[in-house]
């Protein structure tokens, strides 16, 4: 349906609605909001600490999944995909550069989860067109 939707522009849209509208719903900033956690005591006696930046994160690393599961796609809107892909990490590294509240370790990850969706997305899908052209007779070197 969307196979040209970039997923990870899901997490940078989440962090730009903590970070501009965070302020107005929790009344505090993107940074405390993040360290806001849950505590859970394990059998070994530890208490792990959740917050909601490890949340996003997660959540994040799940769509970087499905991003690399669709790279393998050779198709027009997997170039799309890949294009609009670039322009989400190119936001992101903005943000990070230059916006206040967009300087966190959560957002960081963040962003390095947008380049490598731009690297892996290009990296898969040369390699799975040059498995097509090799299994349709072409010769290709490598």
């Amino acid at each position: 349906m969307l196979h040209w939707f970039p997923l990870l522009l899901i997490s940078v849209i989440v962090y730009n609605l903590l970070v501009f509208g965070g302020g107005a719903i929790a009344g505090s900033d993107a940074a405390a909001m993040l360290e806001s956690s849950v505590s859970f005591t394990m059998f070994s006696g530890d208490v792990w600490t959740f917050s909601l930046g490890d949340l996003i994160v997660l959540i994040s690393l799940c769509l970087l999944f499905f991003e690399t599961v669709k790279a393998t796609r050779t198709t027009a809107s997997g170039l799309l995909n890949h294009g609009a892909s670039m322009l989400v990490f190119v936001v992101a590294i903005v943000e990070f550069l230059v916006v206040p509240g967009f300087s966190t370790t959560t957002f960081f990850f963040i962003m390095v989860m947008t380049f490598f969706d731009v690297v892996a997305g290009f990296t898969i899908s040369i390699v799975a067109a040059r498995r097509d052209l090799g299994l349709g007779g072409g010769l290709i070197g490598g």
